[in-house]
């Protein structure tokens, strides 16, 4: 690219920044993004525990913002991760936020509070366990102490329909509502046989645990079948290869997760995240290798929720 056309280009990028930071200082009234009196705009993003996913694609993410957005803020908030996200976007208590798709309505209506930004990978259930536990197919949790995830998470939702698909449910496991880093030292200490986590591919607390731990992650591909009948868009079987953990490789089920974002916020603001959260990739992917396989055409399949306007307007400019 000669020196002229990178020129051209960067001011134009430049522009779109200041035209967006602009936009949303012009409305001091958007309960989104509140104007502190420095002038600086908040932008809070929901993600989940400090040890999975979401938390280092979002710490990553607000880097960027802070450093390419002028005026802006970004922060990120450390949640119960998907239900939890979406409740505090729709409540106006963050304004970006993460969630796996079986957590959303399925019809979310003519006028969505939230809406999307991007698909940005898929998550893995993970069925975690001792390398000597029984527990060596799901129909074996039965009678046993287990940990489906934090209240408010996408785990808990995904689990309790895997449950009930292998008619597990109705008190015939023993359930614990624990968030990742609580279920990992419980598993170490014996207080549960199992646990359940639905994350992008390393999820760093089971990694850790696999070092110092022998461990087996369970095979649930035989499922992905009994879920897709109430939610033939969402589950998908995906693998778990022997390199990501050093254990033996499983087939488990996955789906779908998305960047959201309040529907009231700016268009020229969310134009500038979604060309961020795309040309920023390699520098997301070096906080997380789940973040570098988002791809502008596989993000814009966020169905059932659309698109922002903004970052509808950015998948339709980039287009070759």
């Amino acid at each position: 690219m000669s020196r002229t056309r990178y020129t051209a280009r960067a001011r134009r990028r430049g522009a779109r920044a200041t035209l967006a930071l602009t936009v949303l200082l012009a409305l001091p009234g958007l309960s989104a993004c509140r104007e502190s009196p420095d002038k600086t705009v908040h932008i809070r993003i929901a993600t989940g525990s400090p040890t999975a996913v979401y938390h280092a694609f979002g710490e990553s993410l607000a880097a960027i913002l802070n450093r390419e957005l002028p005026d802006v803020r970004a922060e990120v908030m450390v949640t119960a991760a998907s239900a939890e996200n979406v409740r505090l976007l729709g409540a106006g208590e963050a304004e970006l936020g993460f969630t796996q798709a079986d957590v959303l309505p399925a019809d979310p209506g003519p006028h969505p509070q939230v809406v999307a930004v991007a698909r940005v990978y898929d998550d893995l259930l993970h069925l975690v366990t001792t390398a000597n536990s029984p527990v060596q197919t799901l129909t074996d949790l039965r009678g046993r102490r287990v940990s489906v995830g934090a209240p408010g998470s996408g785990t808990e939702i995904t689990v309790q329909r895997l449950l009930t698909a292998a008619e597990l449910d109705g008190g015939q496991v023993r359930q614990e509502r624990l968030g990742l880093d609580d279920s990992v030292a419980a598993l170490r200490e014996g207080r549960i046989d199992a646990f359940f986590f639905s994350g992008g591919l390393p999820v760093r607390a089971v990694a850790q645990f696999a070092q110092d731990t022998p461990t087996r992650i369970v095979d649930l591909g035989e499922w992905t079948a009994p879920l897709r009948v109430g939610n033939p868009e969402v589950y998908v079987p995906r693998d778990i290869p022997r390199s990501v953990y050093g254990i033996d490789a499983v087939t488990t089920v996955a789906n779908p997760n998305y960047l959201l974002v309040r529907a009231d916020l700016p268009e020229p603001l969310v134009r500038e995240v979604t060309r961020l959260l795309m040309e920023r990739r390699s520098e997301l992917a070096s906080a997380h290798p789940a973040a570098g396989r988002m791809s502008p055409r596989s993000a814009i399949a966020t169905s059932p929720l659309p698109l922002h306007p903004g970052a509808a307007d950015y998948y339709r400019a980039s287009k070759p």
